[in-house]
Protein backbone atom coordinates (compact mmCIF):
# COMPACT_ATOMS: atom_id res chain seq x y z
CA UNK A 1 0.00 0.00 0.00
CA UNK A 2 1.34 3.25 -0.90
CA UNK A 3 0.82 6.21 1.89
CA UNK A 4 0.74 9.51 0.79
CA UNK A 5 0.73 13.05 3.02
CA UNK A 6 0.19 16.54 2.35
CA UNK A 7 0.08 19.50 4.58
CA UNK A 8 -2.03 23.03 4.57
CA UNK A 9 -4.33 25.40 6.14
CA UNK A 10 -7.30 24.78 4.11
CA UNK A 11 -8.63 28.19 5.06
CA UNK A 12 -12.21 28.82 3.24
CA UNK A 13 -11.98 25.37 1.30
CA UNK A 14 -12.49 26.19 -2.53
CA UNK A 15 -12.08 24.59 -5.60
CA UNK A 16 -8.15 24.49 -5.77
CA UNK A 17 -7.88 22.74 -2.61
CA UNK A 18 -10.27 19.97 -3.61
CA UNK A 19 -8.25 19.38 -6.77
CA UNK A 20 -5.03 19.44 -5.15
CA UNK A 21 -6.54 16.49 -2.66
CA UNK A 22 -8.20 14.56 -5.91
CA UNK A 23 -4.38 14.79 -7.17
CA UNK A 24 -2.90 13.83 -4.11
CA UNK A 25 -5.20 10.72 -3.57
CA UNK A 26 -4.70 9.41 -7.29
CA UNK A 27 -0.35 9.27 -6.21
CA UNK A 28 -1.12 6.36 -4.22
CA UNK A 29 -3.81 3.96 -2.27
CA UNK A 30 -3.86 5.98 1.19
CA UNK A 31 -4.14 9.81 1.99
CA UNK A 32 -3.29 11.82 4.84
CA UNK A 33 -4.17 15.33 5.48
CA UNK A 34 -2.35 17.67 7.72
CA UNK A 35 -4.20 20.75 8.75
CA UNK A 36 -2.20 23.26 10.57
CA UNK A 37 -3.37 24.18 14.00
CA UNK A 38 -3.81 28.20 14.47
CA UNK A 39 -0.65 28.61 16.90
CA UNK A 40 1.35 27.22 14.19
CA UNK A 41 -0.16 28.88 11.52
CA UNK A 42 0.71 31.87 13.13
CA UNK A 43 4.12 31.35 13.81
CA UNK A 44 4.36 31.32 9.78
CA UNK A 45 2.90 34.67 9.58
CA UNK A 46 -0.60 33.64 8.81
CA UNK A 47 -2.48 35.88 11.27
CA UNK A 48 -5.75 36.12 9.23
CA UNK A 49 -7.19 32.68 8.74
CA UNK A 50 -10.74 33.05 9.01
CA UNK A 51 -11.66 29.31 10.24
CA UNK A 52 -11.13 27.57 13.18
CA UNK A 53 -9.16 24.68 13.18
CA UNK A 54 -12.39 22.90 14.23
CA UNK A 55 -14.24 24.65 11.09
CA UNK A 56 -11.13 23.57 8.33
CA UNK A 57 -10.87 19.77 9.91
CA UNK A 58 -14.74 19.48 9.45
CA UNK A 59 -14.33 20.57 5.74
CA UNK A 60 -11.63 18.99 4.23
CA UNK A 61 -13.43 15.86 6.23
CA UNK A 62 -16.37 16.74 4.43
CA UNK A 63 -14.65 16.37 0.43
CA UNK A 64 -14.53 12.63 1.38
CA UNK A 65 -10.75 12.41 -0.23
CA UNK A 66 -8.88 11.90 3.50
CA UNK A 67 -8.28 8.18 4.69
CA UNK A 68 -6.96 10.11 8.13
CA UNK A 69 -6.74 13.85 9.02
CA UNK A 70 -3.97 14.58 11.60
CA UNK A 71 -3.01 18.22 12.90
CA UNK A 72 0.40 19.72 11.96
CA UNK A 73 1.71 21.63 15.57
CA UNK A 74 4.99 22.10 15.57
CA UNK A 75 8.85 22.84 13.44
CA UNK A 76 9.87 19.89 12.04
CA UNK A 77 6.54 17.48 12.40
CA UNK A 78 6.65 16.77 8.76
CA UNK A 79 9.77 14.69 9.51
CA UNK A 80 8.31 13.18 12.47
CA UNK A 81 4.55 12.45 10.78
CA UNK A 82 6.85 10.98 7.82
CA UNK A 83 8.40 8.34 10.15
CA UNK A 84 5.27 7.42 11.86
CA UNK A 85 3.02 6.99 9.62
CA UNK A 86 5.48 5.53 7.16
CA UNK A 87 4.61 7.51 4.36
CA UNK A 88 6.16 7.25 0.61
CA UNK A 89 5.25 10.09 -0.93
CA UNK A 90 4.66 13.66 0.45
CA UNK A 91 3.12 16.10 -1.44
CA UNK A 92 2.35 20.06 -1.88
CA UNK A 93 1.48 22.51 -4.03
CA UNK A 94 3.93 23.71 -6.83
CA UNK A 95 4.15 27.13 -5.46
CA UNK A 96 6.48 25.37 -2.54
CA UNK A 97 8.34 23.93 -4.87
CA UNK A 98 11.82 23.16 -4.00
CA UNK A 99 11.11 24.30 -0.11
CA UNK A 100 10.52 20.47 0.89
CA UNK A 101 13.88 18.96 -1.16
CA UNK A 102 15.16 17.82 2.17
CA UNK A 103 12.01 15.12 2.31
CA UNK A 104 13.74 13.16 -0.15
CA UNK A 105 15.91 11.60 2.19
CA UNK A 106 12.29 10.05 3.77
CA UNK A 107 10.33 9.88 0.99
CA UNK A 108 9.52 10.80 -2.32
CA UNK A 109 8.80 14.51 -2.81
CA UNK A 110 5.89 15.77 -5.47
CA UNK A 111 5.08 19.24 -6.37
CA UNK A 112 1.52 19.50 -7.82
CA UNK A 113 0.55 22.49 -10.05
CA UNK A 114 -2.12 24.65 -8.38
CA UNK A 115 -5.32 25.67 -9.89
CA UNK A 116 -4.34 28.96 -11.34
CA UNK A 117 -6.68 32.02 -10.28
CA UNK A 118 -7.90 30.92 -7.31
CA UNK A 119 -6.54 30.85 -3.30
CA UNK A 120 -7.96 31.77 0.48
CA UNK A 121 -5.75 34.57 0.53
CA UNK A 122 -7.26 36.08 -2.97
CA UNK A 123 -11.05 35.42 -1.47
CA UNK A 124 -10.14 36.85 1.78
CA UNK A 125 -8.79 40.00 -0.51
CA UNK A 126 -11.57 40.61 -3.06
CA UNK A 127 -14.20 41.06 0.14
CA UNK A 128 -14.66 45.01 0.25
CA UNK A 129 -11.87 45.84 2.51
CA UNK A 130 -13.14 47.87 5.35
CA UNK A 131 -11.35 51.77 5.65
CA UNK A 132 -10.00 52.57 8.79
CA UNK A 133 -9.63 56.68 10.23
CA UNK A 134 -7.38 56.80 12.74
CA UNK A 135 -7.60 59.73 15.59
CA UNK A 136 -5.16 61.46 18.09
CA UNK A 137 -1.79 63.34 18.10
CA UNK A 138 0.40 60.84 19.46
CA UNK A 139 2.50 60.26 16.43
CA UNK A 140 5.29 57.94 17.80
CA UNK A 141 2.56 55.45 18.28
CA UNK A 142 0.11 56.18 15.36
CA UNK A 143 3.25 55.86 12.80
CA UNK A 144 3.54 52.42 14.00
CA UNK A 145 0.09 51.72 14.01
CA UNK A 146 -0.25 52.43 9.90
CA UNK A 147 2.30 50.29 9.54
CA UNK A 148 0.53 47.21 10.49
CA UNK A 149 -2.37 47.47 8.66
CA UNK A 150 -0.52 45.72 5.28
CA UNK A 151 -0.38 42.90 7.02
CA UNK A 152 -4.24 42.25 7.62
CA UNK A 153 -6.29 41.31 4.59
CA UNK A 154 -9.65 43.37 4.80
CA UNK A 155 -8.79 46.38 6.37
CA UNK A 156 -6.75 49.75 5.22
CA UNK A 157 -5.88 52.64 7.12
CA UNK A 158 -7.49 55.39 4.47
CA UNK A 159 -7.59 58.81 6.78
CA UNK A 160 -6.35 60.24 9.96
CA UNK A 161 -7.72 63.53 12.47
CA UNK A 162 -5.15 64.97 13.84
CA UNK A 163 -3.58 68.37 15.07
CA UNK A 164 -0.48 66.98 14.87
CA UNK A 165 0.15 66.25 11.26
CA UNK A 166 3.79 67.38 11.17
CA UNK A 167 5.07 64.77 13.14
CA UNK A 168 3.32 62.31 11.25
CA UNK A 169 5.16 59.30 9.00
CA UNK A 170 5.28 60.61 5.81
CA UNK A 171 2.75 57.08 4.78
CA UNK A 172 0.35 58.67 6.78
CA UNK A 173 0.70 62.36 5.16
CA UNK A 174 -0.53 60.95 2.21
CA UNK A 175 -3.36 59.46 3.29
CA UNK A 176 -6.34 60.03 1.11
CA UNK A 177 -8.17 62.02 3.78
CA UNK A 178 -5.87 64.17 6.10
CA UNK A 179 -8.17 66.72 8.54
CA UNK A 180 -8.29 68.38 11.92
CA UNK A 181 -12.59 67.91 11.38
CA UNK A 182 -13.32 64.65 13.15
CA UNK A 183 -16.79 64.76 11.37
CA UNK A 184 -15.01 64.90 7.71
CA UNK A 185 -13.08 61.32 8.94
CA UNK A 186 -16.28 59.72 10.23
CA UNK A 187 -18.22 60.70 6.56
CA UNK A 188 -15.87 58.83 4.50
CA UNK A 189 -14.36 55.80 6.47
CA UNK A 190 -16.22 52.55 7.71
CA UNK A 191 -14.49 52.37 11.31
CA UNK A 192 -12.20 54.67 13.21
CA UNK A 193 -9.07 53.58 15.68
CA UNK A 194 -9.36 56.38 18.44
CA UNK A 195 -5.93 56.87 20.48
CA UNK A 196 -6.89 60.70 21.66
CA UNK A 197 -7.11 62.03 25.41
CA UNK A 198 -9.95 60.31 27.95
CA UNK A 199 -11.89 63.42 28.11
CA UNK A 200 -12.47 62.81 24.34
CA UNK A 201 -13.21 59.36 24.16
CA UNK A 202 -16.86 59.73 25.32
CA UNK A 203 -17.76 61.90 22.37
CA UNK A 204 -15.82 60.67 19.96
CA UNK A 205 -17.08 56.82 20.24
CA UNK A 206 -20.41 57.90 20.45
CA UNK A 207 -20.40 60.79 17.79
CA UNK A 208 -18.67 57.52 15.26
CA UNK A 209 -21.74 54.79 16.55
CA UNK A 210 -24.42 57.44 16.08
CA UNK A 211 -22.63 57.29 12.27
CA UNK A 212 -23.27 53.30 12.66
CA UNK A 213 -18.93 53.37 12.38
CA UNK A 214 -17.16 50.64 13.59
CA UNK A 215 -14.84 51.67 16.62
CA UNK A 216 -11.21 50.25 17.84
CA UNK A 217 -10.39 52.46 20.89
CA UNK A 218 -7.14 52.75 23.08
CA UNK A 219 -8.42 51.67 26.39
CA UNK A 220 -10.05 53.34 29.10
CA UNK A 221 -13.37 53.43 27.39
CA UNK A 222 -13.96 56.54 29.29
CA UNK A 223 -13.83 57.92 32.85
CA UNK A 224 -17.37 57.04 34.07
CA UNK A 225 -19.08 54.03 33.99
CA UNK A 226 -22.68 54.64 33.43
CA UNK A 227 -21.02 56.38 29.89
CA UNK A 228 -19.01 53.38 29.38
CA UNK A 229 -22.87 50.82 29.52
CA UNK A 230 -24.28 53.56 27.49
CA UNK A 231 -21.95 53.09 24.83
CA UNK A 232 -21.98 49.56 24.49
CA UNK A 233 -25.68 49.90 24.36
CA UNK A 234 -25.63 52.25 21.59
CA UNK A 235 -23.30 49.67 19.76
CA UNK A 236 -25.12 47.23 20.24
CA UNK A 237 -28.33 48.81 19.05
CA UNK A 238 -26.46 50.43 15.60
CA UNK A 239 -25.04 46.77 15.10
CA UNK A 240 -21.38 48.08 15.11
CA UNK A 241 -18.22 46.87 16.78
CA UNK A 242 -16.89 48.30 19.84
CA UNK A 243 -13.86 47.09 20.74
CA UNK A 244 -10.84 47.75 23.73
CA UNK A 245 -7.07 48.34 22.09
CA UNK A 246 -5.70 46.61 24.73
CA UNK A 247 -2.69 44.26 23.04
CA UNK A 248 -1.73 41.97 25.22
CA UNK A 249 -5.14 40.72 25.16
CA UNK A 250 -4.68 39.73 21.69
CA UNK A 251 -1.50 37.78 21.91
CA UNK A 252 -0.69 34.20 21.68
CA UNK A 253 1.07 33.78 24.87
CA UNK A 254 -0.97 35.92 27.06
CA UNK A 255 -4.62 33.69 26.04
CA UNK A 256 -2.35 30.99 26.53
CA UNK A 257 -1.05 31.99 29.60
CA UNK A 258 -4.65 32.36 30.85
CA UNK A 259 -5.59 28.97 29.89
CA UNK A 260 -2.40 27.49 31.84
CA UNK A 261 -4.01 29.23 34.98
CA UNK A 262 -7.73 27.90 34.83
CA UNK A 263 -6.22 24.27 34.47
CA UNK A 264 -4.62 24.37 37.98
CA UNK A 265 -1.06 24.81 36.43
CA UNK A 266 0.00 26.40 39.06
CA UNK A 267 -2.79 25.60 42.21
CA UNK A 268 -5.02 28.39 43.75
CA UNK A 269 -3.48 31.69 42.79
CA UNK A 270 -2.43 34.07 45.84
CA UNK A 271 -1.03 37.02 44.15
CA UNK A 272 -0.20 39.31 40.86
CA UNK A 273 2.63 41.39 40.52
CA UNK A 274 2.93 43.58 37.22
CA UNK A 275 4.45 46.98 36.25
CA UNK A 276 4.10 48.74 33.21
CA UNK A 277 6.72 51.68 33.68
CA UNK A 278 8.60 53.98 31.03
CA UNK A 279 10.56 57.54 31.41
CA UNK A 280 9.40 59.74 28.80
CA UNK A 281 10.71 62.93 27.91
CA UNK A 282 8.84 65.74 25.38
CA UNK A 283 5.62 67.57 25.39
CA UNK A 284 3.13 64.56 25.62
CA UNK A 285 1.04 64.94 28.62
CA UNK A 286 2.45 62.75 31.69
CA UNK A 287 -0.71 60.25 32.75
CA UNK A 288 0.96 57.39 34.22
CA UNK A 289 -1.86 55.34 35.42
CA UNK A 290 -4.09 56.71 32.69
CA UNK A 291 -1.84 55.77 29.90
CA UNK A 292 -0.42 52.31 31.88
CA UNK A 293 -3.67 51.13 33.84
CA UNK A 294 -5.76 49.34 31.49
CA UNK A 295 -2.56 47.88 30.51
CA UNK A 296 -1.44 46.34 34.04
CA UNK A 297 -4.76 45.65 35.18
CA UNK A 298 -6.02 43.35 32.21
CA UNK A 299 -4.40 40.46 33.78
CA UNK A 300 -6.09 41.27 37.75
CA UNK A 301 -9.11 41.17 36.56
CA UNK A 302 -8.79 38.68 33.73
CA UNK A 303 -7.27 36.56 36.18
CA UNK A 304 -8.76 37.05 39.76
CA UNK A 305 -11.69 38.95 38.51
CA UNK A 306 -13.20 42.11 39.90
CA UNK A 307 -14.84 41.65 42.84
CA UNK A 308 -12.14 42.63 45.26
CA UNK A 309 -12.43 43.91 48.99
CA UNK A 310 -10.81 46.37 48.79
CA UNK A 311 -8.00 48.65 47.02
CA UNK A 312 -5.26 51.21 48.11
CA UNK A 313 -3.88 53.42 45.78
CA UNK A 314 -0.60 55.40 46.23
CA UNK A 315 0.96 57.97 43.63
CA UNK A 316 3.17 60.40 43.23
CA UNK A 317 2.05 63.38 41.57
CA UNK A 318 4.03 65.93 39.59
CA UNK A 319 4.52 70.09 40.53
CA UNK A 320 1.21 70.78 38.70
CA UNK A 321 -0.92 68.29 41.31
CA UNK A 322 -2.57 66.51 37.89
CA UNK A 323 0.09 64.52 35.95
CA UNK A 324 1.08 61.35 38.28
CA UNK A 325 4.94 60.21 37.46
CA UNK A 326 4.27 57.10 39.89
CA UNK A 327 1.05 55.07 41.13
CA UNK A 328 1.05 51.91 42.66
CA UNK A 329 -2.48 49.71 43.33
CA UNK A 330 -2.75 47.56 45.76
CA UNK A 331 -5.92 45.03 45.76
CA UNK A 332 -7.23 42.44 48.33
CA UNK A 333 -9.63 39.22 47.33
CA UNK A 334 -11.22 37.42 49.50
CA UNK A 335 -7.95 34.66 48.36
CA UNK A 336 -5.64 36.47 47.38
CA UNK A 337 -3.78 39.67 46.54
CA UNK A 338 -2.23 41.85 44.02
CA UNK A 339 0.25 44.57 42.99
CA UNK A 340 0.40 46.82 39.88
CA UNK A 341 2.68 49.76 39.65
CA UNK A 342 2.66 52.33 36.50
CA UNK A 343 5.04 55.58 35.98
CA UNK A 344 6.08 58.03 33.26
CA UNK A 345 8.67 59.70 35.14
CA UNK A 346 10.26 56.23 37.10
CA UNK A 347 11.32 52.74 36.10
CA UNK A 348 11.41 49.61 37.71
CA UNK A 349 11.75 46.04 36.36
CA UNK A 350 8.43 45.55 33.95
CA UNK A 351 7.89 41.88 34.76
CA UNK A 352 4.79 40.09 35.76
CA UNK A 353 5.05 37.05 38.48
CA UNK A 354 1.35 34.73 39.13
CA UNK A 355 1.80 33.17 42.42
CA UNK A 356 0.33 29.73 43.06
CA UNK A 357 0.18 27.34 45.46
CA UNK A 358 1.69 24.64 42.94
CA UNK A 359 4.51 26.85 41.38
CA UNK A 360 4.35 30.02 39.56
CA UNK A 361 4.49 31.95 36.29
CA UNK A 362 6.88 34.15 35.29
CA UNK A 363 7.08 36.72 32.38
CA UNK A 364 9.85 38.77 31.67
CA UNK A 365 10.29 42.44 30.71
CA UNK A 366 8.04 44.09 29.13
CA UNK A 367 5.66 40.99 29.76
CA UNK A 368 2.49 43.30 28.16
CA UNK A 369 4.19 41.94 24.92
CA UNK A 370 6.22 39.13 25.86
CA UNK A 371 6.39 36.14 23.38
CA UNK A 372 7.69 33.74 26.25
CA UNK A 373 7.12 32.97 29.87
CA UNK A 374 8.05 29.89 32.18
CA UNK A 375 6.19 28.21 34.97
CA UNK A 376 8.90 27.60 37.82
CA UNK A 377 8.37 24.71 40.28
CA UNK A 378 10.28 23.73 43.38
CA UNK A 379 12.05 21.02 41.79
CA UNK A 380 13.57 22.96 38.78
CA UNK A 381 13.51 20.00 36.60
CA UNK A 382 10.29 20.33 36.00
CA UNK A 383 10.21 23.99 34.66
CA UNK A 384 8.96 24.67 31.39
CA UNK A 385 9.57 27.50 29.08
CA UNK A 386 6.77 28.28 26.26
CA UNK A 387 7.52 30.47 23.05
CA UNK A 388 4.69 32.01 20.82
CA UNK A 389 5.42 34.29 17.99
CA UNK A 390 4.31 37.95 18.40
CA UNK A 391 4.30 40.48 15.56
CA UNK A 392 3.76 44.23 15.63
CA UNK A 393 3.74 43.83 19.25
CA UNK A 394 -0.09 42.70 19.13
CA UNK A 395 -1.30 45.48 17.24
CA UNK A 396 -1.65 43.07 14.02
CA UNK A 397 -3.49 40.36 16.04
CA UNK A 398 -6.36 43.25 17.19
CA UNK A 399 -6.43 44.20 14.06
CA UNK A 400 -7.54 40.70 12.91
CA UNK A 401 -9.91 40.18 15.78
CA UNK A 402 -11.65 43.52 14.56
CA UNK A 403 -12.06 42.55 11.26
CA UNK A 404 -13.22 39.54 12.10
CA UNK A 405 -15.77 40.86 14.72
CA UNK A 406 -16.71 43.28 11.54
CA UNK A 407 -16.98 40.28 9.05
CA UNK A 408 -18.85 37.71 11.35
CA UNK A 409 -21.06 41.02 13.01
CA UNK A 410 -19.79 39.10 16.42
CA UNK A 411 -17.78 40.65 19.39
CA UNK A 412 -15.32 38.40 20.64
CA UNK A 413 -14.79 38.22 24.23
CA UNK A 414 -11.04 39.22 24.05
CA UNK A 415 -11.45 41.14 27.02
CA UNK A 416 -15.01 40.77 29.24
CA UNK A 417 -17.43 43.84 29.14
CA UNK A 418 -17.19 43.57 33.27
CA UNK A 419 -13.52 44.18 32.93
CA UNK A 420 -13.97 46.87 30.90
CA UNK A 421 -15.94 48.66 32.84
CA UNK A 422 -13.67 48.13 35.98
CA UNK A 423 -10.85 49.61 34.47
CA UNK A 424 -13.53 52.49 33.53
CA UNK A 425 -14.16 52.83 37.19
CA UNK A 426 -10.55 52.50 38.75
CA UNK A 427 -9.90 55.11 35.98
CA UNK A 428 -12.81 57.27 37.67
CA UNK A 429 -11.76 56.59 41.34
CA UNK A 430 -8.10 57.63 40.40
CA UNK A 431 -9.36 61.20 38.47
CA UNK A 432 -12.11 61.50 41.81
CA UNK A 433 -8.87 60.69 44.16
CA UNK A 434 -11.14 57.76 45.92
CA UNK A 435 -9.09 55.47 47.81
CA UNK A 436 -5.77 57.64 47.14
CA UNK A 437 -2.78 58.49 49.19
CA UNK A 438 -0.22 60.20 47.83
CA UNK A 439 3.46 60.58 48.77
Amino acid sequence: MIKVITYGTFDLLHYGHIRLLERAKKLGDYLIVSVTADDFDRTRGKINVRQSLAERIEAVKSTGLADKIIVEEYEGQKIDDIKRYDIDIFTVGSDWEGTFDYLNEYCKVVYLERTKGVSSTQIRSEKKAISMGIVGDYAPFLNKFKKEDRFVNGIEITGICTNNIDEMSEEIRNLEIVTENYDKLLESVDSVYIKSGIQEHYIQIKKALKMKKHVLYESPLCDDVDKAKELFELAKENECILMEAIRTAYTIAFSRLLLLLKGGKIGNILSIDASCTSIKEGKYKIRSFENWGPTVLLPVFQILGTNFKSKRIITKFGDDKKSDLYTQVNFLYEHATATVKTAERAKTEGHMIITGTKGYIYVPSPWWKTDYFEVRFENQSENKRYFYQLDGEGIRYELVAFVKAIQENKNYDYIDKEVSYEITKMISDFKNRKDLEEI
